[in-house]
């Protein structure tokens, strides 16, 4: 999973919230990295989820 660091720039994981409500098994996860200084709330980014076929909003998790 993702190390600790030093700073402000910190390594999140990244979770479809459509899949969940679809009941399809699996999850779709990005890893990314985001400045802690500049955005302290959760972030959201539309990426791609391979298992719906479509661009879907993922939400940041802990």
């Amino acid at each position: 999973m993702a190390k600790k660091q030093k700073g402000n720039r910190i390594m999140i994981m990244l979770e479809c919230t459509e899949h969940k409500t679809t009941g399809l098994p699996g999850t779709s996860r990005y890893v990314t990295q985001k400045n802690r200084k500049n955005t302290p709330d959760r972030i959201e980014l539309l990426k791609y989820n391979p298992i719906l076929k479509k661009k879907t909003v993922h939400r940041e998790i802990k």
